[in-house]
C-alpha cells in the first residue's frame, strides 16, 4: 500500500495477521486486489499472508485464516499492514519488534489496519507528527498514549511515511485508491463495481454516520448539545453550560433528551465518559487516577464509584478480573 511502487510486477503486498485480527478488515483489503487482477486479465497484484509462527491464526470472529509463512519465511515485500484488532498489543514482543525494524530497514513500507497502529506505535517505527488514523473506538487511548504522533479521524492515511485504515470497509477505500494511483481511476472504477461499492469514498469521509443518524433525530438543539459532550470528556462542561451554548434553556435541553433519546441528558453525558474510561482501562496501560482524570472525575474514588454502578465491577478488577 505504499505510495509508489516502480515494479516488478506483480505487486507483492504483505499482510501481518495477530491473533484476534478484523477479519472483515483484511477481507476488505485483499479483495479489491483479486478483481482487480481478474478485471485487468492481468496479475498486477500478489499478497502474503504472514503469522508470528506461520500457524493459522484466528480473528477476533473466531474464524481461523491459514498463513503463508512465518516472519523468519516471509519473502522480501515493498508493504507490510499490519492486522489487528481487539488487544492490538497482547502479541507485541521483541522478536516481532526487531522483525518489523529489519523491513523498515530494508525500505519496507509499514502501515497498521484497523488498531494496527498501536503496534507500530509501541515498535517506535512511527515518526513524530505522522498522521495516522485507526478505528474510531481506539481513537481516544491512541492519542493518549502516543500524544506526539497525529493520529486523525480519517477513513485511511497514505504518505511516504506509511499509511493506515480505521479498519472495516475503509480497507476497501484505501486499496481503491491504490489502485487508481498505480493503474488508473477506470480500473479502480470497475472494481468498485463489482464489490456493489457506490462510491470510491476519500481519505476525508467520515468513520462515523452523522449525529443525527446515530441519535436517530434531526433535533438541532438536542445534535449540538451532544456533539459538545463528546468533545468535552475530559472537562465536562456543566449542563446549564450545555444547555447556554445551543442557546436554549435548562429545561428545554432536558426535555429535548427524555422526549427524542428516553434519557435525562446528565445520564447520557456519564455514560459517554465510562465508555471513553473503558476503552482507556483495556487498551492503555494508564493508571487509575489518570484515566479518571482523562474522563472528569477529580478524583479515582468518584470515578471507580460510578465505574462500578455502570459495568458491575470497579476499574482495577475490570482491568485485573483475576
Amino acid at each position: 500500500m505504499r505510495l509508489d511502487y516502480q515494479g516488478p510486477w506483480p505487486e507483492p503486498i504483505g499482510f501481518l495477521l495477530l491473533p484476534r485480527f478484523s477479519m472483515m478488515a483484511f477481507f476488505s483489503a485483499v479483495e479489491p486486489l483479486r478483481i482487480a487482477n481478474r478485471v485487468a486479465e492481468r496479475e498486477l497484484f500478489c499478497w502474503h499472508v504472514i503469522s508470528q509462527d506461520g500457524e493459522p491464526v484466528s480473528a477476533s470472529n473466531r474464524m481461523t485464516l491459514l498463513a503463508d509463512a512465518s516472519l523468519e519465511t516471509a519473502p522480501s515485500l515493498p508493504s507490510l499492514a499490519v492486522c489487528t484488532s481487539f488487544d492490538p498489543e497482547a502479541a507485541l514482543n521483541r522478536r516481532l519488534i526487531r522483525w518489523l525494524h529489519q523491513l523498515a530497514q530494508q525500505d519496507c513500507t509499514l502501515g497498521g489496519v484497523d488498531t494496527g497502529c498501536f503496534i507500530l506505535a509501541q515498535a517506535k517505527l512511527l515518526k513524530p507528527r505522522q498522521r495516522v488514523t485507526l478505528h474510531w473506538e481506539s481513537l481516544p487511548a491512541f492519542r493518549e498514549r502516543f500524544p506526539e504522533i497525529d493520529a486523525v479521524e480519517s477513513l485511511y492515511e497514505v504518505s511516504r511515511d506509511g499509511f493506515s485504515c480505521a479498519g472495516g470497509t475503509a480497507a476497501m477505500d484505501m486499496t481503491l485508491g491504490m489502485i487508481a494511483r498505480r493503474h488508473g481511476d477506470s480500473l479502480a472504477a470497475l472494481v468498485s463495481e463489482q464489490l456493489i461499492h457506490e462510491r470510491m469514498r476519500t481519505p476525508q469521509d467520515h468513520q462515523r454516520l452523522a449525529l443525527t443518524q446515530r441519535l436517530g433525530t434531526h433535533r438541532h438543539g438536542l445534535v449540538m448539545a451532544v456533539a459538545l459532550m463528546e468533545r468535552h470528556i475530559e472537562t465536562p462542561l456543566t449542563l446549564s453550560e450545555i444547555a447556554a451554548r445551543v442557546g436554549i434553556s435548562l429545561r428545554q435541553l432536558q426535555r429535548l433528551f427524555e422526549q427524542e433519546l428516553a434519557r435525562r441528558p446528565r445520564d447520557f453525558y456519564l455514560e459517554l465518559r465510562l465508555t471513553r474510561a473503558r476503552r482507556l482501562l483495556t487498551e492503555t496501560d494508564h493508571d487509575i487516577l489518570s484515566i479518571a482524570l482523562a474522563t472528569g472525575f477529580g478524583a479515582a474514588s468518584s470515578f471507580s464509584r460510578a465505574y462500578k454502578r455502570r459495568y458491575g465491577v470497579n476499574p482495577r478488577q475490570h482491568r485485573h478480573p483475576d
